[in-house]
């Protein structure tokens, strides 16, 4: 899972224009890199511009995914990433960076701003902090962590059914259990009988 490119654009009524952008092309031949960061301010200037006014939306190029968030006010946000990264987690660091942009940098400065006259820093930040998902967004990590329990869960009920002894057999010949609890034990099992664990 990887980000390769974070961007902040402006939507006026003749066309977008960058307001400030951040790369990782680290991964890419060194010859190419300047040619690949190129081809993402475009990509990222062009889904803007075809994007409406409060849209969200993910358009597949290749093996990447570029996520873009148009808001109502024209301020926009590109994150170009690969296919195996969280969509969810791209819209919630648009989110993030559009308000802290929004906050930052005068609506005054988003017409007629360019890279080098915009004074947010942030970018180069967030998108290495985002490199990996499950360390910056809390639902990622207690996502992973509940697929991490449900297999030592899974692989804790197939052990002990791997030796011998089912569950069933176990309350059915325990003498400690009053007929109480049998009976309770038995009634929630027809229950839960329609839901099993995978």
């Amino acid at each position: 899972m990887r980000l390769y490119s974070l961007s902040v654009l402006y939507k006026g009524d003749p066309k977008v224009h960058l307001l400030k952008a951040a790369y990782d092309v680290s991964t890419f031949n060194f010859f190419q890199r300047s040619s690949v960061q190129e081809f993402m301010t475009f990509t990222s200037q062009l889904i803007a511009e075809r994007s409406p006014l409060g849209s969200r939306a993910s358009v597949k190029e290749q093996e990447y995914l570029c996520h873009v968030y148009v808001r109502n006010d024209g301020l926009a946000g590109v994150v170009i990433a690969d296919n195996e990264y969280p969509q969810r987690v791209c819209f919630t660091l648009l989110d993030k960076v559009l308000d802290e942009f929004s906050r930052q940098v005068s609506k005054m400065d988003w017409i007629s701003g360019s890279p080098a006259t915009i004074s947010y820093s942030a970018l180069d930040g967030y998108l290495s902090k985002y490199q990996n998902p499950r360390d910056a967004d809390p639902m990622t990590r207690v996502q992973a962590e509940l697929d991490e329990t449900k297999i030592i869960l899974h692989n804790t009920m197939e052990s002990l059914l791997e030796r011998g002894e089912k569950l069933d057999d176990l309350v059915s010949k325990s003498e400690v259990l009053g007929a109480q609890s049998k009976a309770f034990y038995k009634t929630a099992r027809k229950q839960n009988s329609c839901c099993e664990i995978m």
